[in-house]
């Protein structure tokens, strides 16, 4: 299971705004809910001894590597009925901070996606942060929505459409929000095969086949990182305006769309008339 996965040592402290800059708001609109304290960069060790089922049960760290092995073994199957290739990316687990293609980081970043050393990059203390802080459900499928969400806007690099967050930033119909949606619907149409898709070392699926209450775990997740529901913890108020990632509504909305068709044609935000 610990394939491209490196692990670092020290959780800093500051993980409220880890979710403020994972969803794009100022980190000063969270006034009194931030918690402090900035991280020193830490080295990254060797990957964690992750072998079995039981370890991925057990750890978070062996959790969130089987579910990059998990991705990793789905998509390129996925994508090549489209006759789209699939480099596989890297994925790093850090505590502390980590130095990246695109900067250094630490844990107040949370869980992103580099485009420039095509990897992901995860914190644990974020998955608690989101049981915490902002109510989400702390189900193993709650967890593993944050890699597969992630691991989405690897695909939309591949596919060639995550400049488009940039190009229109912000606003409850932007391409950033957009750009957020559809990865939530991929970590959807992931969800939907993983339990059938095999280890290629073993023949058996990475997952046992879903509960409802897995699914129910996922969505809280998905609503827990809304743009109104972060706002509102943090000012009181909801501002469309500033959205960047969408409202908690819509996030669930579409990784259930993914969930549900399995259909990556389904996952087009982008031509979508409503949100």
């Amino acid at each position: 299971m610990g394939r491209g996965v490196k692990v670092g040592g020290g959780i800093g402290g500051g993980l409220v705004l880890l979710v403020a800059l994972l969803l794009g708001i100022d980190p000063n609109l969270l006034g009194g809910l931030t918690g402090g304290g900035t991280a020193e960069p830490q080295t990254q060790g060797s990957a964690p001894a992750c072998s079995t089922g039981a370890d991925a049960d057990a750890r978070l760290d062996c959790r969130i590597t089987g579910t990059v092995n998990s991705l990793n073994a789905f998509w390129p199957g996925y994508l090549q009925q489209y006759n789209v290739q699939y480099p596989r990316p890297e994925a790093v687990i850090f505590t502390g901070g980590t130095n990246t293609g695109c900067g250094a980081a630490t844990s107040e970043v949370g869980p992103f996606y580099c485009p420039t050393d095509t990897t992901a990059y995860f914190d644990p203390g974020f998955f608690q942060e989101l049981v915490d802080r902002f109510g989400s459900s702390g189900g193993p499928l709650a967890q593993e929505y944050v890699v597969a969400h992630e691991f989405g806007h690897h695909i939309q690099n591949v596919l060639g459409d995550l400049g488009r967050a940039q190009q229109d930033p912000q606003g409850p119909e932007s391409g950033s929000v957009r750009t957020e949606l559809q990865a939530d619907c991929y970590a959807g149409l992931w969800a939907k095969y993983a339990s059938t898709t095999p280890n290629p070392d073993t023949g058996q699926p990475y997952l046992e086949p879903l509960k409802q209450q897995d699914v129910n775990d996922a969505l809280s997740a998905a609503a827990s990182v809304g743009d109104d529901r972060i706002q509102k913890a943090a000012t009181g108020r909801v501002s469309p305006e500033g959205w960047t990632h969408g409202s908690s509504e819509e996030r669930q909305r579409w990784f259930a769309r993914g969930y549900e068709s399995g259909d990556i044609k389904q996952c087009d935000t982008f031509s979508a008339p409503t949100l």
